[in-house]
Parts: C-alpha cells; sequence; structure tokens
C-alpha cells in the first residue's frame, strides 16, 4: 500500500505535492525522464503522515542525495489539468503542491540517480532561470516567477482551459 496522498475517484485524480526550488548560479534545478518531454521540479507525494516540510526535505534527498535545508515557502500552487502519464492519463487532475524555496548550497554536482514512482530514470538538469521560456517547463510559471521571487508566499491558480 502506498502512503502518498494520491487518489482516484472515479474519472478524477488528486494529488498533494511538496516541491523544491534549488537555485544556484542563476540556474533552477529540474528534473527530466524518458516518459515525458518536459521538465520539471523536484519534488513529490507528500506521504499520510508526514508533513510538506518533510516531504520536501526527503524528496530533495531522494532526488539529489544532498541533505537540504528549507529557506521558505514559495508558492502554494492549485493545479487543475488533464493527466496525460501513468495514474493520471485521461483523468481530470487536481493537484496542490506546495513549492519550498531551498537554501543554496554552492554545489552543482550529484552522485546520485533517481528514479520516479513508476521505476522510470530520472536526470536533473540546471536550467538558466532567465532562459527558462526557451524550454518546456512545468509549472509554468516558474518561467516568470523565478525571476524575481518575492519574498512572501505566492498563491497562484491554473486551470488548463485558462492557458
Amino acid at each position: 500500500m502506498t502512503r502518498d496522498i494520491r487518489f482516484v475517484r472515479e474519472n478524477f485524480w488528486f494529488n498533494y505535492k511538496a516541491g523544491v526550488v534549488i537555485i544556484e548560479d542563476g540556474c533552477v534545478l529540474v528534473a527530466k525522464n524518458e516518459e515525458v518531454s518536459y521538465f520539471y521540479p523536484v519534488g513529490g507525494a507528500v506521504h499520510l503522515g508526514e508533513t510538506a516540510e518533510n516531504a520536501a526535505l526527503r524528496e530533495a534527498f531522494e532526488e539529489t542525495g544532498i541533505k537540504y535545508e528549507i529557506d521558505r515557502l514559495a508558492f502554494v500552487h492549485e493545479n487543475f489539468f488533464k493527466g496525460d502519464w501513468g495514474g493520471a492519463q485521461d483523468k481530470d487532475c487536481h493537484e496542490i503542491a506546495l513549492y519550498f524555496l531551498m537554501k543554496p548550497k554552492g554545489i552543482k554536482k550529484f552522485n546520485h540517480d533517481s528514479i520516479t514512482a513508476g521505476n522510470i530514470k530520472e536526470t536533473m538538469v540546471w536550467l538558466p532561470i532567465d532562459k527558462l521560456g526557451e524550454y518546456e517547463v512545468y509549472p509554468t510559471f516558474f518561467k516568470d516567477k523565478l525571476k524575481n521571487l518575492e519574498g512572501s508566499i505566492q498563491h497562484i491558480v491554473r486551470i488548463d482551459s485558462e492557458e
């Protein structure tokens, strides 16, 4: 049995996610795998009985092999979209993601392989923040919001049909 706070009801898929924003030298760390055409942030589902902060720290370590510290909560993202992979394929998806800004470590190298929940190898990639518009990156708000990170928590709602 999975401990992820993720479930399917009829044609709906729900996910509670903790994501991390790791920035070094003007670049943000994102992941990519062979199953999708786009880049996405480090992170994953929060487990039952786990705080979002602990999930963010766990996910950062699982995907990079480095113990990061949280600086602060940066974004609350409510995302509504049509699923295009795995258990969410062709489902109406509702995801709540908390993105935590991590304290920089001054390093950009990892000695660790990451694997998705579906056992697909992930590659960690540093993308320049000022060139994110040249890449297919989700969530799409990263392209603008990471250029000028505000000191306050930003609440972002994205409804797929509005884009």
